[in-house]
């Protein structure tokens, strides 16, 4: 099973978060894009874009953040983080 939590945050305090679980047997790639679409649906967000920076910290650490600059649109939060929690 592959589990994505994901959290926003807004002056170091958690204001939302969700779980999204995926049973596919589809790639890694696959299943996190899927998940941050899922996510950014349930929170009613634009899809964040992928910096350098970004997807090297996801790389690093199976977590990142996405910060105002990686929408396009304005956020009324500090950050979104998401990170792996469980991998098959």
């Amino acid at each position: 099973m592959f589990r994505l939590w994901a959290k926003i945050f807004s002056d170091n305090h958690m204001l939302a978060d969700t779980v999204v679980c995926d049973n596919t047997p589809d790639t890694r790639t696959h299943k996190i894009f899927r998940a941050l679409e899922q996510v950014c649906h349930e929170f009613d967000l634009g899809k964040p874009i992928w910096l350098d920076k970004t997807v090297t910290e996801f790389q690093r650490h199976s977590k990142a953040r996405f910060y105002q600059d990686n929408f396009i649109e304005t956020i009324d939060f500090d950050y979104l983080e998401i990170h792996v929690i469980e991998e098959d």
